[in-house]
């Protein structure tokens, strides 16, 4: 059976917590960084590990099945590629800057030179709103470009906007979209069950990362009062204990609402609450 062809980011921002999250899932990792293909015969897997920004070209010439990315960079190359599924992690959003007090508002730009890394995004952008720029593609870092001369204002990925601001430029308007790491395929190719089985695994990271797994002991009369507080996803479960008039209950609970929990379930008679962590599930 021909393995299925994973493209991973072999660089920047994206890079390590996709194969993370891969490794997660139950996929091998890659020993030596300067691997660029890795075979994982136990789940007739192959991965690539390419440029972040080659990844929807790949994918979307049926070269791989399916690829890691982030969003902007799938929106950016008009490969004919679509999202799977988003994988929650390496935020952004694109966003518009220029010097302090010289552009205000966005039909501020007609006319004007809009620097970027990102042509298609922003092309798209501007033709949406009907504003006729110039837009100069630049590689890499486009923060300078104001400062010398090259563009009266840059469009660029940003987390915080710190680097921009320290270039001496403001953000304007906003945010033209917000970025993360998503999971794609080819654009209108039927899924394989090796995709679907991907898919499934990785939505079981997430939701191993979301939720941790809290069991504790309570009286039969505030049972309904601590089921209440963790519904757990579909339902909790309760089991009886030796001890009389007492059960054992185990739910799913939100990982950043564990603690206000524990408190809630203790103020009821909960007793012997233990939460631990989920190494990986399916729903």
């Amino acid at each position: 059976m021909t393995p299925l062809r994973i493209a991973v980011p072999n660089k920047g921002l994206l890079a390590e917590p996709a194969a993370e999250m891969l490794h997660e899932a139950g996929y091998r990792r890659r020993s030596d960084g300067r691997e660029l293909v890795l075979l994982d015969p136990e789940n007739n897997v192959e991965l690539f590990f390419l440029r972040p920004r080659d990844i929807a070209v790949y994918v979307g010439s049926g070269t791989v099945e399916v690829g890691i990315t982030g969003r902007d960079l799938l929106l950016d190359s008009g490969s004919p590629a679509e999202e799977l599924m988003p994988l929650d992690f390496g935020y952004s959003t694109f966003r518009l800057a220029a010097r302090v007090g010289t552009v205000t508002d966005v039909a501020d730009l007609a006319g004007l030179r809009v620097a970027t890394s990102y042509p298609g995004l922003l092309s798209k952008y501007l033709a949406d709103k009907g504003i006729d720029a110039e837009v100069i593609r630049l590689d890499g870092a486009v923060e300078t470009a104001v400062q010398l001369g090259v563009a009266d204002v840059v469009a660029d990925v940003v987390s915080t906007g710190t680097t921009l601001r320290q270039a001496g430029l403001e953000l304007v308007g906003e945010p033209i979209m917000t970025s993360e790491a998503v999971l794609i395929t080819r654009t209108s190719v039927a899924s394989t069950p090796a995709v679907q089985q991907l898919v499934r695994r990785l939505q079981g990271v997430l939701v191993a990362r979301r939720y941790v797994m809290m069991d504790y002991d309570i009286p039969d009369e505030r049972l309904d009062e601590a089921c209440a507080i963790t519904p757990g996803i579909e339902s909790p479960t309760v089991s009886p204990l030796h001890r009389h008039g007492w059960v054992a209950v185990r739910a799913m609970v939100p990982r950043i609402d564990a603690h206000r929990v524990m408190d809630a379930l203790w103020d009821v008679g909960a007793r012997a609450i233990f939460v631990t962590d989920i190494v990986a599930c399916r729903l």
